[in-house]
This record gives structure tokens, sequence and C-alpha cells, in this order.
């Protein structure tokens, strides 16, 4: 297979999968033979977890093969990204790609590794927004309220991410910019261990991802107040998008659009 290109590696902003380079094996009509390792990048219960426990389970039913999920977390993805690319290039040792790998490229100037070089890609999953979620507790009900509340108290909402650099924290920051406020960043080695600390109210606010959050939303212990993506979804369809919003609807959408770009390049 090619080196990847730049682009091809931000195509992989969206979940996918990727392994470490090799040349005829996805060809071969034999494979798998043997357990195929998936390895996530963040704790179980999060969103990433949740879904290559799925995708896992489909494969194995489909290949016949075992696709064992394994969770290797730390350095904001970048533990579990180094041991797949330092892994035997044969095919058995699969990562759950998603935007993290493309942001540390920009964040990280020493990595002992190459992501555009060193991965190729092999499918595109499907691309998930976040949703603006608060404490119920928490005074404001709407993304205004929110704003207003915020400049009124600088520094005192305490913003909850899956670590530095996680898409969490990266759209946390884009929407602090946008709107003109400032939050207090806490990081936490996955998104899965922030949302105990969000329900139980140390955490005021987080961008999480949807398919971890949902259930928590249904079920009242916590409030979406916005989704990430240009419109509504249909599985919160009383929330709106963010970029509903007086002056937050230029950059937002741009964002979507160059997401949105990505994933249809590598389902291409």
């Amino acid at each position: 297979m090619r080196p990847l290109s730049r682009r091809d590696s931000l195509r992989l902003a969206g979940l996918g999968l990727s392994f470490a380079q090799f040349p005829k094996i996805a060809a071969a009509q034999d494979y798998p033979t043997r357990p195929v390792y998936l390895i996530v990048q963040s704790p179980a219960g999060g969103s990433p977890d949740i879904i290559a426990r799925l995708i896992g389970e489909w494969l194995s039913e489909h290949l016949g093969q075992p696709f064992v999920i394994e969770d290797r977390t730390g350095a904001s993805g970048n533990i579990a990204t180094a041991y797949v690319l330092k892994s035997a290039p044969d095919g058995y040792t699969l990562l759950l790609a998603f935007s993290a790998n493309a942001i540390n490229a920009a964040l990280y100037d020493n990595l002992n590794f190459n992501f555009v070089r060193d991965a190729a890609p092999v499918a595109s999953i499907g691309s998930i927004p976040l949703v603006m979620e608060v404490n119920p507790s928490f005074p404001a009900q709407t993304v205004p309220d929110f704003i207003a509340y915020a400049k009124a108290n600088p520094g005192k909402i305490n913003m909850g991410s899956g670590g530095n650099g996680s898409p969490h924290h990266v759209a946390g920051e884009l929407f602090s910019m946008m709107a003109g406020i400032k939050m207090t960043h806490i990081p936490y080695r996955g998104e899965g261990l922030a949302l105990p600390d969000l329900i139980s109210g140390q955490l005021q606010v987080m961008f999480g991802v949807m398919p971890a959050s949902l259930g928590y939303i249904k079920a009242g212990k916590l409030r979406a107040l916005a989704v990430t993506a240009a419109t509504r979804q249909p599985a919160l369809p009383d929330i709106p998008a963010v970029a509903e919003f007086s002056g937050l609807r230029g950059e937002w959408l741009v964002w979507n659009r160059r997401a949105q770009s990505h994933a249809e390049g590598c389902r291409g």
C-alpha cells in the first residue's frame, strides 16, 4: 500500500479502523485465521469502547474469528496508537482511530511515530457529533443562558474532557473562543471517567460523545444544551445545533463541513 498523504490522515478524523501498514494482507482470502485485536485509545465505558465492542461482535460473527477488544489508555491516545503501529504488520492488530489521531499530530512535537506515514485506513465506521451537556443543577437552560452565566462568572465553570487535545477538549475550547467566555479545563483519562463527575456536579459542562451520554440525558441525569452537528439529530430532536445560535454559526459550520468532507473521503 502507498504511504498516506496528509489529506488521507485528516480523513481519519471520523471514527475508523486503521492498522500498521502491510502489503497484501487485505486481499488475502483466508484472513483472518486467528483472533484479531482491536485496540481502543480510551477507557472502558466511553463511546469508542462501546463502538469497538459492537463492531467487534459483528466482525466476529461474519468472519468466524474472535475480535478481542483491548483498551490502552493514556497520552491522549498516543500510547495505543504507538502500540498498534509498532505491532507486526500482519493485519491482526487494529486501531480504532478517531479525531484525536489528527489532533495529536498538531499538538505533539516528539511522537515516536508518524501517523500519516505509518498507518493505513481499513474502513470508516461513522461520524458522531458531540453534545454540549451540563449537570441538571446548573442554572443555564439554553446555550445563550450558558454564555451569559459564563461571562458573569469567569473561570468558575469546570469543563471536563477525555484528556488534553481530545475532541471534547478541542470542541470546548472552540466554543469558548467563539462565545468569548473562559472555562477551567479539567482533563481525565477518557470520557468514561469524566462522566461520573459531571453527573455528581463536580464538573459543570462537557462536550461529550453522544452514544456515551444519551442514556444519562434520557434519564434526566444530564441536561443537553446543544449538539455540535450542523443540524439537529434524530436521537435528540428537541436539542438545537450549536450552529443555530447567533455568533456561533459561521465557524461551527466550517468545523462540520471539514469533518463531513474527511469522513466522506475516507468512505470513498
